[in-house]
């Protein structure tokens, strides 16, 4: 792995950390706008920038322009041109609004637009041009194409959304009512691209639990991601559940992507079969077959929707 792939460490230009932002230990006292991907420190914007240029289209847009309009579908068609593209800003000021009202403002080395694109929703926000925009833009299938050469890019993007998950899952852990647990929308893997997953994997082992048994602990380093072959497997803090990941879900890809401690324990909630994968053997899976990335990102973006949905 070259340094601009070693996320595992701040990229050189990053910016301190805003302490009250970013301290996934407690969660701070006001709600806080949606983590744009440049304020994690395992953004990387030159990886990002090699990528949207080495296989996206570019953009220019006039001041006023629009890149896309919220309530846009991802998957274009009759919706606007911008609706199924996520964009690297090379030049300019891109303003972020909801319903008409300021939310933020995405800046040149930055990326907008992903959450969208690879959940294939609709978008939450507009983004109109501050100021002539340069941009570099993919939509899914360049983004997949990208990924076969650049499969450390998913992993980034992954590690992105890992520092929302954690802020949401320190909020929920410092309520004093439990939270609802709910299974997610969709498994991360239909039986058929599970098959085909665990086909491509070099190394990979089934382990056994029975009901109740522990599988995984919070504060442990983190060697394995989990897939749930058969079975329930319960994810909590403490004592309060947040999900319960049934068969063709996965868990534990957070420590194990950015190599960081466990920041929640998971339970057997009957006896489970499970797939486990290190981190070595995902890599070489992601390139052999960028689907595989893609529906883990796709994963990763649902269970920041359903934390945020127990939230309120």
């Amino acid at each position: 792995m070259t340094d601009d792939f070693d996320f595992t460490k701040p990229a050189p230009e990053a910016k301190p950390h805003k302490p009250d932002g970013f301290d996934f230990t407690k969660a701070p006292a006001e709600a806080s706008a949606p983590f744009k991907p440049a304020n994690s420190q395992y953004y990387n914007p030159l990886v990002a920038s090699k990528l949207f240029q080495a296989s996206g289209k570019e953009d220019r847009f006039n001041a006023g322009a629009q890149l896309f309009a919220e309530a846009d579908k991802a998957k274009g068609g009759l919706f606007s041109k911008g609706s199924n593209r996520m964009y690297y800003i090379a030049e300019g000021e891109v303003a972020l609004t909801i319903g008409g009202k300021p939310l933020d403002t995405v800046k040149k080395g930055e990326i907008v637009g992903e959450m969208a694109l690879i959940s294939e929703r609709p978008r939450s926000a507009t983004a109109t041009a501050k100021t002539e925009v340069l941009a570099y833009s993919l939509n899914s299938a360049e983004l997949q194409s990208a990924l076969m050469k650049q499969p450390e890019f998913a992993l980034m993007l992954m590690s992105v959304m890992f520092d929302r998950i954690r802020f949401v899952a320190a909020r929920l852990a410092a309520r004093k009512v439990g939270a609802l647990a709910l299974a997610r929308e969709a498994p991360t893997f239909d039986p058929v691209l599970l098959q085909q997953f665990e086909s491509a994997l070099s190394r990979s082992s089934i382990m056994r639990y029975q009901g109740g048994a522990p599988i995984m602990k919070e504060g442990q380093a983190g060697l394995y991601m989990y897939v749930v072959k058969s079975g329930k497997v319960a994810i909590h803090i403490k004592d309060k559940v947040l999900e319960v990941v049934n068969p063709g879900g996965t868990f534990g890809e957070m420590a194990l992507v950015d190599q960081s401690p466990r920041v929640a324990s998971a339970t057997a909630d009957q006896y489970s079969e499970l797939l486990t994968v290190d981190r070595a053997s995902l890599l070489e899976a992601v390139k052999s077959q960028p689907a595989f990335a893609m529906a883990m990102l796709r994963a990763v973006v649902d269970r920041l929707r359903h934390m945020n949905a127990q939230l309120g």
